[in-house]
């Protein structure tokens, strides 16, 4: 069986291609173009004229490189949500077009479980305690009867989000990332200086908004330096309070970290000192697959049509706002 994946729910757009021939899962392919604004952050009227523009080159290079043709293609798997409107039509028309044209069943995949699927595959993870940490998203989540049940999740933006934010309104960004780190990191590591900043724990659910504000405001009497490294500091620590309140309720044995902000360095280095206090493993997706990525909707979706998870094209609504605790995860009920 091979299933070619596409995402576009934010600024990249992907194309990954997955094999389970021999019952050996194959990632053949995980091709992407990711935009980058030249100032300010991101609009939705450009990240869809940016996905219509390189996705049949993004496309073309996916199936080079997994050395088939699009009739070799047994499913195609779209990221249907969540994410931005003007980007996920582009990933659904071209899907639905596909489809269509060659006679491919469609499977629906959600982002956000893409990511927690492709960060099991890869590190191997069992049974974890999952931190979903992008640009968008904010979740402390395990796998419990059928579906990832969220733990604690931000009240408000993202950590992803927040970090972006302060980022660039300081003129450090675009671009957000310089050699695979994170432009908060390398303001950070000049600084050393703690500032008071708000930090926003309630129960095991974090907000980052009042961080950002009072971040914003601190920059006018300090050094930025010091601002970067106490912002991320802050953020840093609301997450770990959270995910140990979250370990002493399920008894977990492992931390997974999946999406965009599982690259910080500074991050892992505090899971690391979390895990050995709890005598926990930590396994964090690798850096290829941590970003949005076309081979994890391929490998979600594999793991769908296996279970004879396909929608009809007039159904393959995009949803913005679908949360990873409203998919039937059933797949993982058949593991069972």
């Amino acid at each position: 069986m091979n299933v070619l994946g596409i995402e576009s729910t934010a600024h990249t757009f992907g194309v990954g291609i997955v094999s389970d021939d021999d019952s050996e899962i194959r990632i053949l392919s995980n091709e992407r173009d990711t935009f980058v604004p030249k100032q300010g952050g991101m609009k939705p009227s450009d990240l869809g004229r940016h996905h219509s523009e390189v996705a049949p080159e993004v496309l073309q290079k996916a199936l080079i490189k997994a050395n088939l043709s699009i009739r070799d293609i047994n499913y195609i798997a779209v990221s249907l949500g969540p994410g931005i409107g003007p980007a996920l039509r582009v990933g659904a028309t071209i899907a639905r077009a596909l489809s269509l044209k060659y006679d491919i069943k469609l499977v629906p995949v959600n982002h956000g479980i893409a990511h927690i699927e492709i960060g099991r595959f890869t590190t191997r993870s069992k049974d974890p305690l999952i931190l979903y940490l992008s640009g968008g998203n904010t979740i402390i989540t395990t796998y419990l009867d059928g579906k990832y049940r969220i733990f604690g999740e931000t009240l408000d933006i993202a950590l992803g989000n927040m970090l972006d934010t302060f980022v660039r309104e300081v003129g450090l960004a675009p671009p957000y990332i310089v050699n695979g780190v994170h432009q908060i990191d390398l303001c950070a590591n000049k600084g050393g200086n703690f500032i008071e900043l708000p930090y926003i724990v309630k129960g095991q659910d974090m907000s980052y908004s009042g961080l950002l504000t009072a971040a914003l405001r601190a920059t006018k009497n300090n050094r930025l330096e010091d601002v970067c490294y106490s912002v991320r500091e802050v953020a840093f620590d609301m997450l770990l309070e959270a995910t140990e309140r979250a370990l002493a309720l399920t008894g977990k044995k492992e931390i997974l970290v999946v999406g965009g902000v599982a690259a910080s360095v500074s991050l892992k280095t505090k899971l690391y000192n979390l895990a050995k206090d709890w005598n926990v493993e930590v396994k964090i997706v690798p850096p290829e697959y941590s970003g949005d990525n076309g081979a994890m909707i391929a490998f979600t979706g594999l793991l769908e049509a296996r279970h004879g998870v396909t929608i009809p094209v007039e159904k393959s609504i995009i949803r913005p706002r679908w949360r990873v605790d409203q998919v039937d995860v059933i797949w993982r009920l058949s593991e069972n």
